[in-house]
């Protein structure tokens, strides 16, 4: 069965006696599966936030994908859809292994067929380098089967950027998140505004999500530059993210609300570029009660 109706995950409206907006947080870790999302849930109604849709995903922190146990990622995956049937509100976002080689292409195919729309990747947590021919085979695979990789992007390892760029760069015809939009080195990626008028290099595949990275910028010297490089990278290419449980969702909105962007840009951040990139449909006021 396909998840089109899991793609309509998306209406959060925030009560904060201003007109409700919609939101997707594109990065939500579930470490200990419904434990976790309920406390997620949890988190945003005691904030204040009644809905909202997201994309989960089972890995990272304590929960590892690690290479050379391609069977119990395969039933981990399984289990995160049977999660998302559950809980249509959230998106499920798969992994593989990319050093698994042949195991990770199968199970990148598999996934694409029941229905995952997102393959997340984490170069640190899973240790591997981004640089490498199999992580290639990988993403180009997904990119085939119309799914977008979501990879940890803030830059813990030397050369994230920089391999992340030239990876999209050889998989034009992959669509490509990097979440928390560098981190502190968020500079590097201006590069795109170079790379838009070089003619047949640049497939304008990047989108990045801010998870994080707006946290740690809030009331900095800096936010300025962070504003400057989401219009430079594309303020149609940038998601939002919370990447809980580090951080939470209403810390991410603050952030989002402090930067110097109009309204406009805003809404297209906390919910339009996530609408437009994973297909999302359905308003709150048309889901079940």
């Amino acid at each position: 069965m396909r998840l089109g109706f899991m793609l309509a995950a998306a209406a959060l409206m925030v009560s904060s006696g201003v007109p409700a907006q919609q939101v997707f947080d594109d990065h939500v870790h579930l470490w200990n599966g419904e434990k976790s999302l309920l406390e997620y849930e949890a988190q945003l109604k005691a904030a204040g936030i009644d809905e909202v849709g997201f994309g989960g995903m089972w890995f990272g922190g304590p929960n590892q994908a690690l290479v050379g146990h391609p069977d119990q990622i395969r039933a981990n995956n399984d289990a995160h859809l049977e999660l998302a049937k559950k809980h249509p509100e959230m998106m499920p976002i798969a992994t593989v292994h990319p050093y698994d080689g042949l195991a990770a292409l199968e199970e990148v195919t598999r996934v694409a067929g029941l229905g995952y729309k997102v393959l997340k990747l984490h170069p640190h947590t899973q240790k591997f380098d981004p640089a490498d021919p199999r992580v290639l085979a990988v993403v180009t695979r997904a990119g085939e089967l119309g799914m977008i990789v979501l990879m940890d992007n803030a830059n813990i390892i030397p050369g994230d950027s920089e391999k992340l760029f030239n990876l999209a760069l050889q998989a034009p015809k992959t669509k490509f998140i990097f979440a928390h939009l560098g981190g502190m080195n968020f500079r590097f990626w201006n590069i795109i505004r170079a790379a838009r008028t070089a003619k047949g290099l640049y497939a304008d595949n990047i989108y990045f999500d801010i998870a994080a990275t707006s946290v740690l910028l809030k009331d900095s010297p800096i936010n300025d530059e962070f504003v400057w490089t989401i219009r430079g990278v594309g303020v149609d290419h940038v998601l939002l993210g919370s990447d809980y449980p580090q951080f939470t969702l209403a810390d991410n909105i603050a952030a989002l609300d402090k930067l110097n962007l109009t309204p406009e840009e805003k809404t297209r951040i906390r919910y339009e570029n996530a609408r437009a990139l994973f297909g999302l449909k359905a308003p709150a006021s048309n889901r079940p009660k």
